[in-house]
């Protein structure tokens, strides 16, 4: 039940990008005292009132990362319900245009190719996420 009381589960939306680079992806790892620490994720955030995915996905990769992309495709989507909140993710691939990458809210990353990425510990609204990826074939 949400903090209203009306039972109702708030939904919140976030964009992910598959940036994408000679058959591999780049992940992130959340850093100690982040929610899910230690988990494994792609780039992204929460939107932003009135903001389309791809501005949101500028936005937080130029944040978290400090690097420019360019957005292309969607990839997909997924939707899981936790204890007090719906997560919708929406995946799409992303070209690193500039920039160099630092690490601002995570503590490592990796470029990971298709048959690596179930090595990694993800959130469990990453999983339709992941397939979609590996069963089509984004990553060559």
């Amino acid at each position: 039940m949400n903090p209203d009381g009306n039972g109702a589960v708030a939904t919140v939306t976030v964009a992910v990008a598959v940036v994408i680079n000679a058959g591999r992806c780049l992940i992130a790892r959340r850093a100690p005292g982040r929610h899910l620490a230690g988990f494994w994720e792609f780039p992204g955030g929460k939107l932003e009132g009135g903001e389309t995915p791809a501005c949101c996905l500028q936005r937080e990769l130029l944040e978290e990362l400090a690097i420019e992309v360019a957005v292309d495709a969607f990839i997909a989507e997924s939707c899981l319900t936790y204890e007090s909140v719906r997560v919708r993710l929406l995946a799409y691939t992303a070209r690193w245009e500039s920039g160099s990458l630092t690490l601002r809210v995570h503590d490592d990353y990796a470029w990971v190719d298709a048959a690596a990425m179930t090595d990694y510990r993800w959130p469990p609204a990453n999983a339709p996420i992941l397939r979609a990826i590996i069963d089509g074939g984004w990553l060559g």
